[in-house]
């Protein structure tokens, strides 16, 4: 669930967009985009609504991922080949799957459609950070959802989540949504059992450089999962962590 931040690039022609979207006012970028339908437009217009959706405390509406995930869609009819197009999809995918079990996810027939995305991205782009960030934390929430059985069958591990991790560490070192999405996808897993890993990765976030609203929400996750591991039983800290976006 990364994938927020798009490449300098991706903003060239749309500085009100990046304004709006930096400042916090997600449906306003989104409206600025999609006032121009292209591919490039309609995936910020995703973007800014997969935002939105991250921004708040609990399981974002079927509403608000079903336009962002529309809105990729779109960008892909327009350019099957589209980075961002892409990893919005997957983003939005891997969302609205959020709640699911591994056996519920896989009877609506895109359980693995965020991978295959991803990969989709890496063939053609293999540094690209955010799907190996993407990567790393659907092979972790394939091992917690579906446990060891499920993760069997689905090809995920915690071992190819920290390979992941890690390319997309070393492609972008300073980008704190890549460390936080770890960090709680691992917390959630079993936090004790990965408790160094756990601290390395929010370490990483919070020295990571905080310019937009997202950034300084992901910042506050982050004091808060390193308070409830100081201070709570590892059971209540899954619980939490499972609970944050």
């Amino acid at each position: 669930m990364l994938a927020l931040l798009m490449t300098p690039a991706a903003f060239a022609d749309n500085a009100d967009y990046a304004v709006a979207f930096e400042q916090g006012h997600y449906s306003q970028a989104a409206e600025i985009a999609v006032q121009d339908e292209t591919a490039e437009t309609l995936a910020l217009a995703a973007r800014a609504l997969l935002a939105h959706a991250m921004s708040g405390e609990v399981q974002p509406p079927a509403q608000l991922l079903g336009r962002a995930e529309a809105y990729a869609r779109r960008a892909l009819e327009l350019d099957p080949a589209h980075v961002e197009g892409q990893l919005q999809l997957a983003i939005a995918l891997s969302l609205k799957m959020r709640p699911l079990s591994t056996r519920e996810a896989r009877r609506t027939g895109q359980a693995d459609a965020p991978r295959a995305l991803a990969e989709a991205v890496l063939s053609v782009d293999p540094g690209n950070a955010y799907a190996h960030g993407l990567l790393a934390v659907w092979n972790v929430e394939v091992v917690r959802r579906g446990g060891p059985i499920g993760s069997a069958i689905m090809g995920a591990s915690v071992r190819e989540a920290r390979e992941h991790y890690e390319q997309a560490v070393a492609a972008r070192p300073g980008d704190a949504s890549i460390h936080w999405q770890f960090a709680r996808a691992l917390a959630a897993l079993n936090p004790k059992k990965y408790r160094d890993d756990i601290d390395a990765a929010l370490a990483a976030a919070q020295v990571a450089p905080v310019s937009n609203a997202l950034e300084s929400t992901m910042s506050e996750r982050c004091s808060r999962l390193q308070t409830a591991l100081a201070s709570l039983p590892s059971d209540e800290v899954e619980r939490l962590a499972e609970e944050m976006l």
